[in-house]
């Protein structure tokens, strides 16, 4: 019996690789079958929601008593008490933030997890959670039920959702909606760049620069947002 056991076990390590796009270890014909379940789970369970959405970014090691995680707290709340709903990475930091402040407030608080090897347990401030294991499938449900997206300070990953949905209204991807950058004094020596090197070399357009705003404020937030997504 305790045979049997050790070689179930060594049978499981085998086949669980540590990165998931590891190709060695899972056949990608049996992966797809694990990606097209995400993406028919994700899209049915995103399909029911009854509510314009709003996606609020945000770095996971953002401490409680951060100002940036109250401000996302105060202005994920203002979204709810005006109808919309609030969707994060489900994790902790910011997107904790964000799920506590439109739960609190009664809203719909949308929760896209994934499971991570450090840092993303999930949060429990969510009524609405789901669970992935791919970071591209994940993406899709962000970008496809998002009417506006709201970015606070962040690691690789939020740039990199950041920078997803540039490129996706840039190339005509994905119809053109709000992105708000909130926190000039952590935004703005990325902007300077994106305007003093990225538009000086020609690499971007000056409509480009007009994808995002800069904001500090969350009363002008809720109301930039709601004067660009009515319900």
């Amino acid at each position: 019996m305790d045979n049997e056991k050790e070689f179930i076990e060594r049978r499981r390590v085998r086949r669980e690789p540590k990165y998931v796009l590891d190709n060695t270890v899972v056949g990608d014909s049996w992966r797809m079958f694990r990606i097209m379940a995400e993406f028919v789970e994700g899209f049915d369970a995103m399909s029911a929601l009854d509510v314009p959405a709003v996606t609020i970014y945000g770095s996971a090691r953002t401490p409680a008593d951060d100002p940036y995680y109250k401000l996302t707290e105060v202005i994920a709340a203002d979204l709810a008490r005006s109808g919309y709903g609030v969707i994060t990475g489900g994790g902790p930091g910011i997107m904790e933030a964000a799920n506590k402040g439109a739960m609190e407030a009664g809203g719909v608080s949308i929760g896209l997890n994934i499971s991570l090897p450090h840092e993303q347990a999930a949060n429990p401030y969510t009524n609405f959670p789901l669970n992935f294991k791919y970071f591209f499938v994940r993406k899709v449900m962000f970008m496809k039920y998002s009417m506006a997206f709201i970015c606070m300070p962040g690691g690789f990953g939020s740039l990199d959702e950041l920078f997803e949905s540039f490129t996706l209204i840039q190339t005509q991807r994905i119809k053109p909606f709000p992105i708000v950058l909130v926190g000039s004094t952590f935004w703005n020596g990325l902007v300077d760049w994106l305007k003093g090197t990225l538009l000086q070399k020609g690499t971007i357009a000056k409509d480009d620069i007009l994808l995002f705003e800069v904001m500090d404020d969350p009363e002008d937030i809720v109301n930039f947002i709601k004067n660009k997504v009515v319900l």
